[in-house]
C-alpha cells in the first residue's frame, strides 16, 4: 500500500443534544483508491471500534486488532494521536488486502465502496494510469480532441513558466512524442499568492470596448451553458481562469471548484470561490444553484467594461458588505443593453437573477447579444476582436515577463501508481493541504 504523509490532528466540535454542550473529538480521514477512482471518508475512532468488534465476532480466525481506547488525558496528545493513526492505518490496510474481508458488507459500507459516486466504470482497465475525468455517475465527460486520459508528467518537456495562481504554477510544456504544446498547471502544497496575471491584455488596457467585451462574454456564456447542460456548476469564473487561444478565442480553464450532479433545480452549499466574484447567496452560506455562474459572468463583464469588479474594495470585509447590500452602480459610457444585462446578472436575489428561469437560454436572448449568431459562435466562425498574432506555440509575448523570466522548476510531481484497492488513514485536516486557510491544529472549534 502507498504510504501517506501525516499532519497534526484538528479538533472538531459536535453538539451533544442531551447535555447541550460542545465536546471535542478527533476525526480520521480514510483515503480510498480503487483503480483510477479516489475518494475519502471521515471516521471517528468509535466507528473503527464498531467495525472491529463486528468483524471480530464473525471472523475470529483472523488476527485483527486496533489501538486500545484512549487513556484519560491522552485523547488530544499529538504523540497518542500519531500512534493511534498508525494502528488504524494498519487495521484498515489488512481489511482491504484480504479478499474476504474487503468484500464484507460492513467494510464496504465503512469505505463507501458501493456509493455510485465512488464506483469505477467496469469497462475501464483499473491498471491504467490516473487522469480520466469522470461524472459523478461514472459517465465520461468529453474533453475535446485534446483530452488524453493516459497523460502523465514524464510525457512532457516543461519549457517555460507562463503564470501563477493561488495554488500553483502554469507551465508551457511540449509533448515528447507528438510535439504538441500544452499549458499545464502544477499544484504545490505551498500557497503562492501573486497579483492577477490572466487577462494580461485587460491589465494592460484597463478596460475593453463594448464589442470586444460582448464577444468574450458570449463565449464565456456559451461555455457555462455547456457545463450546465452536463449538470456541472463551474463556480470560479474570473480573469485568472480565462485564457485566449492563438486565434483570440476564449478558453476556460481550471475546473478544480466545479460541482457535478447539479441540475437546474438542484442546490449546493459549499462555501468556495474567489472573493471579488462571490455571489451574495454564497457569502450568506445559503443553498445556491447554477445562477452563481451568471453572477460571476456579470462580475467579469463589469470588469471588462469598467476595469474593476463591480463591488471591489481593498478591504475584503467592506467588499463583502458591498456585495450583500450596496446597490449596483453603473458609470456612464456603456449602452442601455449593457447596463440592462449587468443589472440582470448582478441581481442579488438569485431567484430573480437573469438565467434563474431558463438558464443559458435567457442569456442568449438578451438584447445585449442580439448581434451574436450563436451557432457561428459555437463553431468559432466569428472573427475574434483581437488577434494575439503569435508566431507559434512557443511565442510568449502575451505573458507577463514576471513569470516567463523565472526558471522552470526542476522537479515535477509524479503521479503515484494505484493498486486495485488501497486505503490509508489520515487526520481530517489532511483534506485541506495547499489551501490558503487550514484549521488551527489545537484548541479550535470550526
Amino acid at each position: 500500500m502507498d504510504s501517506k504523509s501525516t499532519h497534526p490532528n484538528v479538533s472538531i466540535p459536535s453538539f451533544d443534544e442531551h447535555h447541550e454542550k460542545k465536546k471535542r473529538y478527533t476525526v480520521y480521514k480514510v483515503l480510498v483508491t480503487v483503480g483510477r477512482n479516489e475518494w475519502f471518508v471521515l471516521r471517528r475512532y468509535a466507528e473503527f471500534d464498531k467495525l472491529y468488534n463486528a468483524l471480530k465476532k464473525q471472523y475470529p480466525q483472523y488476527p485483527l486488532k486496533i489501538p486500545a481506547k484512549r487513556i484519560f488525558g491522552d485523547n488530544f496528545d499529538p504523540a497518542f494521536i500519531k500512534q493511534r493513526r498508525a494502528g488504524l492505518n494498519e487495521f484498515i490496510q489488512k481489511l482491504v488486502s484480504h479478499p474476504s474481508l474487503s468484500q464484507h458488507f460492513e467494510v464496504r459500507a465503512f469505505l463507501q465502496m458501493d456509493n455510485p459516486k465512488n464506483q469505477s466504470d467496469p469497462s475501464e482497465d483499473e491498471n491504467e494510469k490516473p487522469g480520466h475525468v469522470q461524472h459523478s455517475t461514472s459517465e465520461s465527460i468529453y474533453l475535446g480532441a485534446s483530452g488524453n486520459p493516459q497523460a502523465q508528467p514524464t510525457d512532457f518537456a516543461f519549457l517555460k513558466l507562463i503564470g501563477k495562481g493561488s495554488f500553483g504554477k502554469v507551465l508551457l510544456a511540449k509533448h515528447k512524442i507528438d510535439g504538441k504544446f500544452y499549458a499545464i498547471k502544477v499544484l504545490h502544497k505551498k500557497v503562492i499568492l501573486k497579483k492577477k496575471e490572466l487577462f494580461f491584455h485587460l491589465q494592460r488596457e484597463r478596460c475593453f470596448p463594448e464589442d470586444r467585451a460582448r464577444f468574450y462574454a458570449a463565449e464565456m456564456a456559451s461555455a457555462l451553458g455547456y457545463l450546465h447542460s452536463l449538470n456541472i456548476v463551474y463556480r470560479d469564473l474570473k480573469p485568472e481562469n480565462i485564457l485566449l487561444d492563438s486565434q483570440g478565442h476564449i478558453a476556460l480553464t481550471d475546473f478544480g471548484l466545479c460541482k457535478e450532479g447539479i441540475a437546474c433545480t438542484d442546490t449546493t452549499s459549499t462555501f468556495c470561490g474567489t472573493p471579488e466574484y462571490l455571489a451574495p447567496e454564497v457569502l450568506k452560506k445559503q443553498p445556491y444553484d447554477n445562477t452563481v455562474d451568471w453572477w460571476c459572468l456579470g462580475s467579469v463583464l463589469f470588469e471588462m467594461l469598467y476595469g474593476l469588479p463591480p463591488f471591489y474594495s481593498r478591504d475584503t470585509a467592506e467588499m463583502y458588505e458591498y456585495i450583500l447590500h450596496k446597490p449596483l452602480q453603473l458609470r456612464p459610457g456603456a449602452s442601455n443593453e449593457a447596463c440592462s444585462i449587468l443589472e440582470g446578472l448582478l441581481e442579488k436575489e438569485r431567484q430573480r437573477r437573469l438565467g434563474a428561469k431558463e438558464d443559458f437560454a435567457e442569456i442568449k436572448s438578451h438584447p445585449f447579444f442580439d448581434v451574436i449568431n450563436w451557432e457561428d459562435l459555437d463553431q468559432k466562425e466569428i472573427p475574434p476582436p483581437f488577434n494575439p498574432n503569435v508566431a507559434g506555440p512557443e511565442d510568449l509575448q502575451n505573458f507577463d515577463p514576471e513569470f516567463t523570466e523565472e526558471h522552470v522548476p526542476q522537479s515535477i510531481c509524479r503521479s503515484p501508481d494505484r493498486s486495485t484497492v488501497n486505503a490509508s488513514v489520515l487526520e481530517a485536516d489532511d483534506a485541506f493541504i495547499g489551501f490558503s486557510y487550514a484549521p488551527p491544529t489545537e484548541d479550535s472549534f470550526l
